[in-house]
């Protein structure tokens, strides 16, 4: 058992059977043995490798969409450049460097990270120098935002529910005769979601509704674009909760505190959110189709040409079907009356997803 499984497995035999939200919060950002708190888990030595670790042109392309957005917008100045969950910092530096070419913006750039973990914390300042940092998104300053969330939602914490005889009942972590972490099914006060067939699993992240209601009211009062980039559907369901240590998935329940967990994003309800508050919204576009509707070929080709051997790898990893072109989805929230950022097509009534 790891130290967190001691301390988990102690919280049941106390309270208990523990909610998924609770066991993942536990799992990420505990203070002493979190998984954020604790480690650098991305790249090679880590346990995931996210798209901006694998190559400069993802975070230039995403650079260059901002920017776009801001020109659109009439150039705001002073505004607020920000990312939620930055992880080593390397896309906000790939942003920065992309944007020195569009005058002005640069210096007009107020850099805002988004980030709970200290130790992380610590990294981004060694790699971006001077940047301010809030713990959440309500810290953001009242001004104009221009933001990007990379892999950040799916590791928001989630509740399951699974559809029996008599109704949903909840998923949650007990232990087992061994005393070990098991999953196991708790009754519901109240019924979550509308009825569905019998072994239905539906996953709610309350989280997030709360997050992307900040962002569009900053939008929606001082202009500016988000820029969501995540796994998941539309309306998705089923049991998407997975573990990942090592490069490799595994059981969420076998190393607490030691393997990222994370689940699929539902980016319907993130688009309702925002759309309710008066901004406009995009529908869901897969990853690779968007980097190729900015022109991440062209550049692939450009930096292959000047003896970049490895950028046709990685346009294949970053928009290939069976990579992260697929996998990956993109929506976009902006200013009412601005037009979409560049790749982007708002959503309508009739066609929700790519």
């Amino acid at each position: 058992m790891t130290p967190l499984a001691r301390t988990i497995a102690a919280r049941i035999r106390l309270s208990g059977p523990m909610r998924l939200d609770d066991y993942m919060q536990l799992c990420l950002l505990h203070p002493q043995h979190g998984y954020y708190a604790t480690r650098d888990p991305f790249g090679v030595a880590g346990d995931f490798t996210t798209a901006p670790e694998i190559s400069q042109m993802f975070g230039e392309m995403v650079g260059l969409a901002l920017a776009q957005a801001w020109l659109d917008q009439g150039r705001p100045a002073p505004f607020t450049l920000a990312e939620i969950g930055p992880g080593r910092g390397t896309l906000m530096a790939d942003i920065l460097r992309a944007i020195r070419v569009v005058p002005g913006m640069a210096a007009a750039a107020r850099v805002v990270l988004v980030e709970a973990s200290p130790h992380l914390r610590r990294v981004q300042r060694e790699k971006l120098g001077e940047i301010s940092h809030v713990e959440d998104v309500s810290g953001l300053p009242e001004a104009p935002l221009f933001l990007v969330a990379n892999e950040f939602f799916d590791a928001l914490p989630i509740r399951q529910f699974q559809m029996g005889g008599q109704g949903w009942a909840e998923r949650v972590v007990v232990l087992d005769p061994e005393g070990g972490l098991a999953l196991g099914l708790a009754a519901v006060a109240e019924q979550p979601l509308p009825p569905a067939p019998e072994g239905t699993v539906r996953e709610l992240c309350s989280a997030a509704g709360p997050i992307v209601a900040t962002l569009a009211g900053r939008i929606a009062a001082h202009g500016g674009c988000a820029i969501v980039i995540d796994y998941g559907g539309w309306d998705g369901q089923g049991d998407t909760f997975q573990a990942l240590r090592r490069h490799r998935p595994e059981d969420p329940l076998a190393h607490p505190g030691e393997a990222d967990l994370t689940a699929h994003v539902d980016f319907a309800p993130l688009a309702g959110t925002a759309r309710a508050l008066g901004i406009r919204v995009s529908g869901m576009i897969s990853q690779g189709e968007w980097l190729l509707r900015l022109g991440i070929a062209q550049r692939a080709q450009r930096l292959a040409a000047a003896g970049d051997g490895g950028a046709m790898a990685a346009l294949h990893r970053l928009t290939a079907p069976g990579e992260m072109g697929h996998l990956f989805k993109v929506l976009a929230f902006w200013a009412r009356h601005a037009p979409a950022p560049p790749g982007i097509e708002p959503l309508d009534d009739d066609a929700h997803h790519a």
